[in-house]
């Protein structure tokens, strides 16, 4: 499906920005840059991370909101401001092909449905997955009661009975957590040793009032479409209406990497390593939203693509000026390369700071 909200060039394929992924932080972003007048194609492969989910929490004017209301509403606004084209569609190659020898920066990228596009900037937001345990029922039920965040989650299912599937050594973390919704909580230590707990963990865990089960889960017990219980190894059941599990989160950096961005080990996997405005280590190129954040909220997603929107808008802005008087990135008159570059960074973080 392809959206087509105006153009001001006439060249179907050449963009000024190209936003890769239609998610918050992607539209966020397709909504500043079509404010800023800004030739913008934002590419969407149509999986948002929270599809599961029948309801988004936490984001203010938005509460209770379904995820997929809060995607059409932004393409809605987006449509109203002319330069913005919306395709569902995958990015599957991205190159930089500009910046040497006095040639202007630009990108390439293909798409899967077969289109090549140009763009002056790229802004990444292609989110992450979430990796889940092999535990029969997990996947099945994740998003509706088998759940990882209580912020997004903990209000709706308050007071009930949770368990904790351990997962990693965040899971004690989590059980500690999530007992502030519900005081009749249980870990399911899901083959840790107890052993392995260290005496502060098993203190905290009992002050919190936190029932602690050993031994391997074989996995949850469904009956009228809802949680009944988490069956162990030894074939016991143990009542628990709620299943809280540490996904295994990959943020989705292959075009990154692709493009010689820096990574940085993060709790939640690789993610880039980026400036204040969203400014990856590849000139020209920024990222936004769950692949560069720790705290994995809709609204910080959100957040991230309008700043880095405001800053990959300020870039082209003084790199246009620049040019009608003859400073370019790798020299010219009026002033250093490398007081440009410093003028530059200060103008975007100065832009995204205004906000």
């Amino acid at each position: 499906m392809t959206e087509t909200h105006g153009t001001h060039d006439t060249h179907p394929d050449r963009y000024e920005v190209l936003v890769v992924g239609g998610g918050a932080a992607g539209l966020s972003a397709g909504l500043v840059l079509g404010r800023a007048r800004r030739r913008t194609l934002v590419v969407d492969a149509g999986e948002p991370r929270n599809a599961p989910a029948a309801h988004m929490q936490g984001y203010l004017s938005r509460d209770g909101m379904p995820p997929a209301e809060l995607l059409a509403a932004g393409r809605a606004e987006i449509a109203r401001y002319g330069t913005v084209e919306l395709v569902t569609d995958r990015v599957v190659d991205l190159a930089r092909d500009g910046a040497e020898g006095g040639a202007p920066l630009g990108f390439t990228a293909h798409l899967a449905g077969g289109r090549t596009v140009r763009a002056r900037r790229v802004l990444v937001a292609t989110g992450l997955k979430d990796e889940l345990p092999p535990v029969p029922g997990v996947a099945e039920r994740w998003g509706r009661d088998v759940l990882h965040c209580p912020y997004c989650h903990g209000w709706e299912v308050r007071d009930e009975a949770f368990g904790v599937l351990a997962t990693s050594p965040m899971s004690v973390h989590q059980a500690l957590l999530v007992s502030h919704w519900s005081k009749d909580t249980t870990l399911f230590l899901n083959g840790v040793a107890e052993a392995d707990l260290s005496d502060e963990e098993l203190r905290r865990l009992a002050a919190a009032g936190v029932d602690v089960v050993p031994g391997g889960v074989a996995g949850l017990v469904v009956e009228d479409d809802r949680i009944t219980g988490v069956r162990l190894a030894d074939g016991s059941v143990h009542a628990r209406s709620v299943v809280f599990v540490a996904s295994r989160m990959v943020p989705r950096t292959g075009l990154l990497e692709k493009l010689g961005a820096e990574l940085r080990e993060t709790p939640v996997g690789a993610c880039p390593v980026v400036d204040e405005t969203g400014r990856t280590t590849v000139p020209g190129v920024w990222a936004a939203g769950n692949a560069t954040l720790v705290a994995q909220q809709v609204v910080n997603a959100a957040s991230t693509g309008y700043t880095a929107a405001a800053a990959v808008n300020a870039e082209l802005v003084f790199e246009d000026i620049d040019a009608r008087v003859g400073v370019t990135r790798t020299g010219g008159t009026g002033r250093t390369a490398e007081a440009a570059e410093a003028a530059e960074a200060a103008e975007a973080a100065e832009a995204a700071a205004e906000v």
